[in-house]
Parts: structure tokens; C-alpha cells; sequence
């Protein structure tokens, strides 16, 4: 099982295929497993990084709260692609894994090939608007401190997916890194200059009209909608996701 040493902090991740390095960031309270699905259809033309975020599945829960934030999360990401010898990549994620995907942009342009953008907000201006999204992320805090992990019934799918050992570190993550400190990574997209999708499932209505908004902000990036799916588009539609995502992939000539 591979693992990254991050100062103390064991970082578990996959890497599959040749090619050009391709790293996909998994949704808050999932794990890297919920990329099973489209493991076969990249595979034969990049390098295939997945991972679990600290706190997340099987990499370390450090009890310090300071270890979880942002700018530890994209370091995670960068220190990932010098282990495997990868100048840049292709950075993807989904909800979280796609914000923290457009933070890495931000912080290292130079090592971002291209933009894979999925059912993910990129953050507000407003600051009201960003308390209340934090908020949030506090309450789902307390509830994990509080009752630990929950029945994942009426989970999304990306969520039934993930086993975690316990609830301390997705408490701990909801406090250090779904909580938004800045307006950095939404005032960053008319300054994205690699060739970006921005894909949402149908019916993943919270993130319908955050979707639009990167992509007429974000120059030159494609959309796509996939009828039939929520918010684990990749999940609930598989096919037409993974065709989606590879006829983005051909028309930027990404693909060898």
C-alpha cells in the first residue's frame, strides 16, 4: 500500500497506467476508491494518481487540527507528483477534490496541465455567502464529534463508497479544509490559462448554477451536463461520464 511520508502525516495513493501524470481528488468524506470506475479508460493513456486526503480513508488522522487546511491539501497534491518524479499534471477532483483542484491551480500554475472541474463550487465573494457555507461545514463537524460515523444510507454515492477507520479526522477535515477562508481560488478563474471542463451531473441542483459560472468565467472551458446523475455524476453515470471526460481529454490533445 503506498504511502507518503508528509512530515509525520502517512498519505495513502494509487498510481496506475503510463503517461502523462493524471491525479484525481476524491469529495469530502469519500476516498480515492470512487475513481474505480474510470480506472480503465485512462489508464492506457496517463499516469493515474488517486489518493485519500488527510483525514480520509486509509492516510493518516492527525490529531492536530492546524495539519488540516488548504494549504496543506495542495501541498499533499504537489508533493504527491515530486515523489513520482511529475513536473505537472492533470488536476481533477470532484466537490472538495475540484475546489482543492482550482486551489492548486492558484498556487502552482506552472505544474497544471489542464482543469478536470466536477460537480464542485469554486468558493464565494460574498462574505455572508461564505460564512454560511462554513457554518455548514461546522455543523457536519459537530455531528461527526458527535456521533460518530453515521448510517451512509441516504449518502451520495461517492460517500457509500468510502470506509474511514473513524470520524476524528473528517471532523477534523470539515474544520481545517471544507471551511473557506478567502475569495482566492473563485478570483482566480479568468486567470486560468490551461485547457479546463467543468462537468455536473443533471441533477446535482446545488451545483447547477456554480457550474455556469466557472465555465463563463474560466477562458475557453467546455461544459457538460450528464443527464440521469447527482452529485457523484462519475458514479451514477459512469458511461457517459467517462465519455465526457474523454472527448475533452482528445479535442485539448491530451491524451498520447
Amino acid at each position: 500500500m503506498p504511502m507518503l511520508d508528509r512530515d509525520g502525516v502517512k498519505i495513502h495513493y494509487d498510481v496506475v497506467g503510463e503517461g502523462p501524470a493524471l491525479i484525481l481528488t476524491h469529495g469530502y468524506s469519500s476516498t480515492g476508491e470512487m475513481w474505480a470506475g474510470q480506472i480503465a479508460p485512462l489508464k492506457k493513456h496517463f499516469k493515474v494518481i488517486t489518493w485519500d486526503m488527510r483525514g480520509h480513508g486509509r492516510s493518516d488522522y492527525p490529531q492536530d487540527p492546524a495539519a488540516y487546511s488548504e494549504a496543506a491539501t495542495v501541498a499533499d497534491m504537489a508533493a504527491l507528483l515530486d515523489a513520482l518524479g511529475t513536473k505537472d499534471a492533470i488536476i481533477g477532483g470532484l466537490s472538495l477534490g475540484g475546489y482543492m483542484s482550482l486551489a492548486f491551480h492558484a498556487t502552482h500554475p506552472d505544474r497544471t496541465r489542464a482543469l478536470l472541474i466536477i460537480d464542485t463550487g469554486p468558493g464565494y465573494k460574498n462574505d455572508q455567502a461564505r460564512e454560511g457555507w462554513n457554518d455548514n461545514a461546522i455543523r457536519r463537524a459537530e455531528r461527526y464529534e458527535a456521533e460518530g460515523l453515521p448510517d451512509l444510507a441516504t449518502a451520495s454515492a461517492e460517500v457509500r463508497l468510502a470506509r474511514h477507520r473513524d470520524a476524528t479526522g473528517l471532523a477534523r477535515a470539515a474544520r481545517g479544509m471544507l471551511t473557506q477562508k478567502t475569495a482566492r481560488v473563485i478570483e482566480s478563474l479568468p486567470d486560468i490559462n490551461v485547457p479546463a471542463v467543468v462537468i455536473v451531473g443533471a441533477d446535482d441542483t446545488p451545483f447547477l448554477a456554480a457550474s455556469d459560472y466557472m465555465a463563463a468565467k474560466i477562458p475557453g472551458a467546455k461544459k457538460t451536463v450528464i443527464p440521469g446523475a447527482g452529485h457523484s455524476a462519475n458514479i451514477d453515470q459512469p458511461s457517459a461520464f467517462n465519455a465526457a471526460l474523454v472527448t475533452f481529454l482528445k479535442g485539448a490533445e491530451l491524451m498520447v
